[in-house]
């Protein structure tokens, strides 16, 4: 597959700006920098981080076993995402494809670039219908979304559909792992040598658990990271986000070792969930989270609110009517939860 031939001829044609780091990056101690207009005086962040954020991608890289050349990182997986659109999608012609009931913010950004989001209702398992989807694919789908493990369902999409997706799509296809670490399953990282239009998102929002150092990567072939890094702002992700990411994979540890009480929590909640009255059923979840079907989402979410415990109310999205999503905290956090509500179940 050329790749050239999806992106769009603008970025493909684009002269990239090129940031006084662009032009010198040889950090050496005796070395005076006096052309990028940063202030002089030394106070630890007055100088610009490394734009393409090398020492982090070579961890990222060695974590992931894949060279650094096929990262990019980003403000949030958000950005990561925005990227892509521009990079791909013509406003005004091309389409992008995705799924419902799936992550809200594919739509608000294929709407931001004026392009057209259309979606395939999956199936009453949460489950992607690959005839349907590939049904709706017209002249001018240039790219599908799958979110696998997929919000707000917490079902992971199966294998086999994915790949029948990227064997059959001639277009990008964009897998949104933020929720992988939660699954038994594997990422499909160890696919990108079979599938050049393959491009997996990631985030360090939720395993990682630093949402706030804004933090996504993007992992695809070396063709699509040439590409996205050409419309790249020169320093999207800041100094003190490369430092924190970095301390964070020096120490991947005790990330797994949260991952693991998430998931026992996990099975303890859905237990739990089960066994009440209101509750009419509690959907398998690969994710942080757990959709839960109740009898009145809206009461429920009023009932728990008054006991001081926020869940978000999903009752007004697609296949989710009376659903609540709940995110699994911490034992303390859990215990609370399910104090409250068994309360509200008496």
């Amino acid at each position: 597959m050329n790749i050239n031939k999806l992106i769009r001829p603008s970025v493909l044609n684009l002269k990239k700006y090129s940031s006084a780091r662009d032009e010198f990056s040889d950090k050496k101690d005796d070395f005076q920098f006096m052309d990028a207009n940063e202030n002089p005086f030394d106070t630890e962040y007055n100088r610009y981080p490394d734009p393409y954020q090398k020492s982090l991608k070579k961890k990222l890289a060695d974590l992931k076993m894949i060279s650094h050349e096929n990262i990019v990182l980003g403000n949030g997986s958000d950005e990561i995402l925005d990227m892509i659109i521009r990079v791909f999608c013509e406003p005004q012609k091309d389409e992008i494809l995705s799924l419902s009931p799936s992550y809200g913010m594919y739509e608000v950004l294929a709407q931001i670039n004026n392009v057209t989001y259309k979606t395939c209702r999956l199936n009453s398992k949460f489950q992607l219908d690959v005839k349907a989807l590939l049904n709706e694919v017209s002249k001018n789908t240039k790219m599908i979304i799958l979110c696998s493990p997929n919000n707000p369902s917490g079902a992971l999409l199966q294998v086999a559909s994915i790949k029948k997706v990227l064997d059959d799509f001639k277009g990008i296809v964009v897998i949104d792992e933020a929720y992988i670490d939660f699954s038994a399953n594997s990422s499909f990282i160890n696919e990108l040598a079979h599938y050049e239009n393959l491009i997996i998102t990631q985030t360090f929002s939720k395993a990682a658990g630093l949402a706030g150092i804004r933090l996504g990567v993007c992992y695809a072939s070396q063709a699509i990271c040439k590409a996205i890094n050409k419309i790249k702002l020169p320093y999207n992700v800041n100094t003190l986000t490369q430092q924190k990411a970095i301390q964070f994979l020096k120490n991947i540890d005790k990330m797994k070792s949260q991952i693991e009480i998430i998931k026992s929590e996990r099975s303890v909640l859905f237990k739990v969930l089960e066994s009440l009255n209101y509750v009419e059923k509690v959907y398998p979840s690969d994710a942080n989270f757990i959709l839960v079907k109740v009898d009145d989402a809206n009461k429920r979410y009023q009932e728990l609110l008054n006991f001081g415990i926020v869940v978000r109310n999903r009752t007004n999205v697609e296949m989710c009517e009376n659903c609540l999503r709940i995110s699994v905290g911490n034992p303390q956090e859990n215990q609370k939860l399910i104090y409250v509500l068994k309360e509200i179940d008496r």
